[in-house]
């Protein structure tokens, strides 16, 4: 859905807190995954969906033309609360929620990204009010915007450093802006940290796998229950497939969505949940650690491709033990009609995309979808 400036591998400046040296390892974690909806012992519960876009003030030409497709006037900025409003359920009991902000958060002038003329440019800014509605979006349960993605910078550094100001304001947690990891307090007084990845000029750069185990090792070695996501990969319906190798995607290299989760996962995160790609992709177990390769489009009102299957999205959540592991994880499959109207897919469509990609790229280690929506491994899909 966008071109963004990609920036070459392994510059991410290494950001280190001496205390801890980078040759920590992970504490060592079980190999199983969980056959089941086992009862869980002291967990924590952590959702987490796709892009989220609520409204563009950049561009509101969309709605003049969503209007003419539809046959009837598109508001270019609805109630951000009424859009978030019939997915607040797919959201119960969670204590952390995760979702990709796919744009800035502001208002006023803004430096133009997209050159005239461009057909593959696209600059995405939400209005302020989107930050409060994120904050209420879980409640009591606490928001977390990943902005390691290609939109965060659509109005330039300085609306990045406004949206970045005004999610804070708000009370909406940012993950994703450096290499060291987001800290959420949890019930009980327990900390779940979280890291956010993507090859573009905002966020740590996911190609640079040396990079990448050492921050979500030190990270792991401080924090048993640790979450990293990623915005990476092709996009659009051709790109449901997860590949094992650098994916180019408009002449930019968007990095090796494999590799980089399982670099992750083998460092120490319990879960990965991955965006980027617009569509759902597939989930792969590595050992205790389950892998979301990509949750696709969560709600996003505005200019967005409404058509099969880029209106499949999906909202996971995981439970979290004190030891790191994810045992227990369900897929609550989700459903947008233009122009970005998201809701609860009584079909299921989702979880089915999803366990069929998971068998047909992860054969071995799929994270396989039950009819109750429960993530299970390859072994265990009854």
């Amino acid at each position: 859905m966008d071109t963004a400036t990609t920036r070459s591998p392994a510059i991410e400046p290494d950001t280190t807190v001496p205390a801890v040296p980078d040759t920590v390892p992970p504490a060592p974690r079980d190999t199983a995954p969980p056959t089941a909806a086992e009862p869980a012992r002291a967990t924590l519960r952590v959702c987490a969906g796709g892009d989220i876009m609520l409204g563009n003030n950049l561009d509101t030409l969309w709605a003049v033309r969503a209007a003419g497709r539809l046959g009837e006037r598109v508001n270019p900025f609805p109630d951000p609360d009424s859009l978030l409003a019939p997915l607040r359920p797919l959201l119960a009991g969670a204590e952390v929620v995760l979702l990709n902000l796919e744009g800035a958060v502001g208002e006023g002038p803004a430096p133009a990204k997209c050159r005239p003329g461009s057909t593959y440019c696209y600059a995405f800014r939400q209005p302020v009010a989107a930050a409060a509605a994120l904050a209420r979006f879980a409640a009591p349960a606490v928001v977390v915007a990943n902005v390691a993605n290609n939109h965060a910078m659509d109005a330039g550094p300085e609306g990045f450093a406004a949206t970045v100001a005004h999610l804070s304001e708000a009370g909406v947690y940012i993950t994703g802006a450096d290499t060291l990891p987001t800290l959420i307090p949890a019930p009980g007084g327990d900390t779940i940290a979280i890291l956010g990845f993507s090859p573009f000029i905002a966020g740590p750069d996911p190609r640079d796998l040396d990079a990448v185990r050492r921050h979500v090792a030190r990270a792991a070695a401080r924090y048993r229950r640790l979450v990293v996501t990623m915005h990476m990969g092709a996009e659009g319906r051709a790109a449901q497939r997860t590949p094992d190798r650098n994916e180019i995607f408009l002449g930019e290299d968007r990095g090796n969505s494999v590799a980089f989760a399982r670099a992750a996962a083998e460092s120490g995160a319990a879960l990965v949940v991955g965006h980027g790609p617009h569509v759902l992709r597939a989930a792969e177990w590595r050992g205790e650690a389950l892998i979301l390769y990509s949750l696709g489009n969560l709600l996003t009102y505005g200019p967005f491709n409404m058509e099969e299957p880029l209106n499949r999205g999906g909202i996971a959540c995981a439970a979290v033990d004190s030891e790191g592991r994810v045992v227990e994880a369900l897929l609550r499959p989700t459903r947008q009609g233009p122009p970005g109207v998201a809701s609860a897919d009584p079909t299921g469509r989702g979880s089915f995309l999803v366990d069929s990609l998971s068998q047909i790229d992860f054969p071995e280690t799929a994270g396989r979808v039950r009819d109750d929506g429960v993530v299970v491994g390859p072994a265990a899909r009854r």
